[in-house]
């Protein structure tokens, strides 16, 4: 079944009426390395002429990959955590960078994941942390500037335009991926939705309207489905009143 788009068709024409322009941003988690997934996503984002920023785990960040990314300028990489390793209890929600081990072993691998990252990518690595799963603490971010880092991305939308001093927060608001049921796409007319509302909390000032709005997908598991959905949002999103977001290489943009 085809979606109706109408719900974020009419919010558009509402920012377009209103001479508001939709800050724009594309997020995507959990490179490694060269696979057909990630083929796949840079032909899409070259087909959209948007930026992706690749959200590279450290650790495990082979050569092909930067090789792969100096070849596609549409392709942005960004600090991903160090190993994506969980380190909370198993009462807890799974987290690398919260205070489950002592601060500055934390911000020890975070400044390690930075320097490997600047290795490899050399300039077109951004100074920008993902903490894997969206979660770290306040005590973490407060450190995150001391090594280098502008900007921190984590979900949903932002209370403040700086997570901690010298250092943005660049959230993303909208997954397509049903993580807690099937793995694959959400319904489609909930997530148009959802979209529409988001945009709608900006328009009437009840969230951060100057906030890049940020999609946020993870290549290595998509379906079908989600490549189809998450092309047709992008593609009404940029035929929309919006401007393409890209984390700036040393000072975040306000």
């Amino acid at each position: 079944m085809t979606p109706d788009w109408t719900p974020l068709d009419a919010e558009l024409a509402l920012w377009a009426a209103e001479g508001l322009t939709l800050p724009l941003w594309w997020r995507d988690d959990d490179a490694v390395t060269t696979t057909p997934q990630l083929d796949q996503l840079t032909a899409l984002a070259e087909d959209l002429d948007l930026p992706v920023h690749l959200a590279v785990i450290p650790a495990g960040a082979e050569t092909a990959l930067a090789d792969h990314v100096a070849a596609h300028p549409h392709l942005v990489p960004v600090v991903h955590g160090w190993a994506h390793q969980n380190h909370a209890p198993a009462t807890e929600k799974k987290a690398e960078f919260r205070a489950h081990r002592p601060l500055p072993e934390i911000l020890a691998e975070a400044g390690q994941g930075k320097a490997r990252l600047q290795a490899l990518f050399g300039a077109a690595l951004r100074p920008m942390f993902v903490p894997p799963w969206n979660r770290i603490t306040p005590e973490v971010a407060s450190g995150l500037p001391a090594l280098g880092f502008r900007a921190l991305s984590t979900a949903t939308p932002r209370r403040n335009p700086m997570a901690a001093p010298g250092l943005a927060q660049v959230n993303t608001h909208l997954d397509p991926i049903d993580w807690r049921g099937s793995r694959g796409l959400m319904s489609p007319q909930n997530l148009i939705a959802q979209t529409a509302t988001l945009l709608a909390d900006r328009r009437e000032g009840r969230a951060d309207a100057t906030e890049p709005f940020g999609i946020l997908t993870h290549h290595l598991v998509h379906d079908d489905e989600i490549w189809q959905f998450t092309r047709a949002l992008l593609t009404r999103l940029l035929a929309g009143p919006s401007q393409p977001w890209t984390m700036p290489p040393e000072e975040i943009q306000q």
